[in-house]
């Protein structure tokens, strides 16, 4: 049988499914595997199950040789895959869309919150058992009543951050590739920067995203705004980030990804007004496990000469 290299853990029902496609070989390292580590272990392999800390490109294909079918990226952004050179060596590319929207979506809200209404800030003091009590001025946040959220890139999961900032009572402005057919208003991403009290990023990681948020783009922001990122890390200039920061020039962050992952700008890590996690947005046991089935079922469609369910295209 075919053999179907993972190259870390996923959840059982995914490798029940590939199970029925042929001989599954999951690494057993719980870490991301070297480059030469990972170019040994797929040796052989028929289809790659892979991870977004993976570099999947044509020297994988090539370590793994010409009987490769499929690469499997268990991750909606592929900015960690090489999808031209894969597909003229003959291997179709894979991700994982749609499953992850609600949440992502939810994740984001949840870290907007927590920078705009202080909620990290508030439990590290509790748990440092730190003397408090409750009057007027106490940690004073910011409401989301009436103000704007700027969505940069307007994808499902920015489709889905909108639909929840109205529940909110926010207003929605949004930039992108093209207008679309939505209530929410259509800007340029310099507008954008100059109207919203909160710039969430949900834009792919490519060349021109690249520090998209950099010294200027925070510069033009609300002295008053904050800064949400649950697409890749690298769309953010951490330094400049904080440098911001240190001068006010916004007034928070939050975020889920990092330029370097999984180290952090060491200026963001001690400040009260930034809100970390790492890399959570897709991190629910129902959302995880459908992401790895849809990687498994995108296999099994491939290996047996069908059509995959969510290719990416060169």
């Amino acid at each position: 049988m075919a053999k179907i290299a993972v190259t870390r853990w996923i959840p059982d029902d995914a490798v029940k499914l590939l199970a029925e496609a042929g001989d599954v070989e999951v690494s057993p390292a719980d870490r991301p595997l070297t480059p030469a580590e990972l170019h040994e272990f797929v040796g052989g392999a028929s289809a790659v199950v892979g991870m977004l800390h993976d570099r999947l490109d044509g020297a994988l294909a090539d370590a793994a040789g010409p009987q490769l079918k499929v690469v499997a990226n268990v991750a909606v952004g592929y900015d960690n895959v090489d999808v031209a050179a894969l597909a003229s060596r003959g291997v179709v590319v894979t991700n994982t869309p749609g499953v992850l929207t609600d949440a992502t979506a939810d994740l984001t809200f949840g870290l907007l919150l927590a920078v705009t209404r202080r909620l990290g800030e508030g439990e590290r003091l509790l748990r440092s058992r730190t003397p408090w009590s409750f009057h007027l001025g106490f940690l004073l946040g910011s409401g989301l009543q009436g103000k704007t959220l700027g969505i940069v890139g307007f994808g499902q999961i920015g489709r889905a951050v909108a639909h929840r900032a109205a529940a909110f009572g926010m207003s929605v402005v949004y930039s992108g590739r093209s207008k679309q057919d939505t209530e929410a208003e259509y800007v340029s991403f310099e507008e954008l920067l100059a109207r919203s009290d909160v710039v969430s990023l949900h834009c792919p990681l490519t060349p021109e995203t690249r520090h998209l948020i950099d010294a200027a783009a925070l510069r033009a922001m609300k002295p008053g705004a904050y800064l949400v990122n649950t697409t890749r890390g690298p769309v953010v200039d951490e330094a400049a980030l904080a440098d911001a920061l240190e001068a006010g020039e916004i007034a928070g962050a939050a975020l889920d990804v990092f330029e370097k992952e999984p180290e952090v700008e060491p200026r963001l890590l001690g400040r009260d007004d930034v809100v970390l996690s790492p890399h959570l947005g897709s991190a629910t046991v129902e959302t995880r496990t459908a992401m790895a089935v849809l990687a498994a079922r995108n296999v099994a469609a491939v290996l047996a000469g069908r059509p995959p369910l969510t290719e990416v295209k060169p």
